[in-house]
């Protein structure tokens, strides 16, 4: 499914094209209830059952304070500034085979339902003319994936100290207004840039492209 969330950016939490964005993902009342994470630098906005968590910034000197609830906020000094959308990560064994599951704790975020999607990427990025103006992005799409789509990124971070504490391994593409962190054992740890090739995304970023 298109993803086409470039032209949301800027908006309120109220805007009608928000709200049919929303719609277009699940139209039950109840999955559009989101949960509300505010802090006075960015506000969050989180749709667990939609796999997809809006990030709002504070605008013309607003400072919401932290633990404030929706109905407490300024949607008119709201604006839409990044979408996070989240896959399902299944455990496998060495063998390759799916993990039996544990006691673990559920996830947080349900897989977003519109995957497989289709984000367009950035005109200025890839330049007009080019073949590949957008990204089919599956939920067992891999790093060496994004990185034949977009080339190295400009930014990166994660991967470092012990498998079972550190930080998962992420990308960005300033440009282009994407940022990937990716999942799974291969995306932490010592080893996981050598083995981040083969690790699938767990949160795809999409937000306004800089330089």
């Amino acid at each position: 499914m298109d993803i086409n969330a470039r032209n949301l950016f800027g908006s309120s939490p109220s805007a009608v094209s928000v709200t049919n964005f929303l719609k277009e993902i699940d139209p039950r009342a109840e999955a559009l209830i989101p949960e509300v994470k505010a802090y006075p630098d960015m506000v969050y906005y989180n749709y667990h059952r939609l796999g997809i968590s809006l990030q709002f910034a504070p605008r013309g000197g607003y400072k919401p304070k932290a633990g404030l609830a929706r109905d407490q906020l300024k949607d008119d000094c709201l604006r839409l500034e990044g979408i996070d959308i989240y896959n399902e990560l299944k455990p496998r064994s060495d063998s390759g085979r799916p993990e039996t599951p544990g006691r673990s704790a559920p996830p947080a975020f349900s897989p977003c339902p519109l995957l497989p999607l289709r984000i367009p990427r950035a005109a200025s990025a890839h330049g007009e003319g080019s073949t590949q103006s957008s990204m089919n992005i599956a939920a067992n799409t891999t790093g060496k994936e994004f990185v034949s789509w977009l080339g190295e990124p400009c930014r990166k971070g994660g991967g470092t100290g012990p498998s079972s504490g550190s930080i998962n391994i992420w990308c960005e593409w300033s440009k282009e207004g994407i940022m990937v962190e990716f999942g799974g054992t291969e995306a932490r740890g010592p080893q996981a840039w050598e083995r981040g090739k083969d690790a699938v995304w767990r949160v795809v970023t999409v937000f306004p492209p800089r330089e």
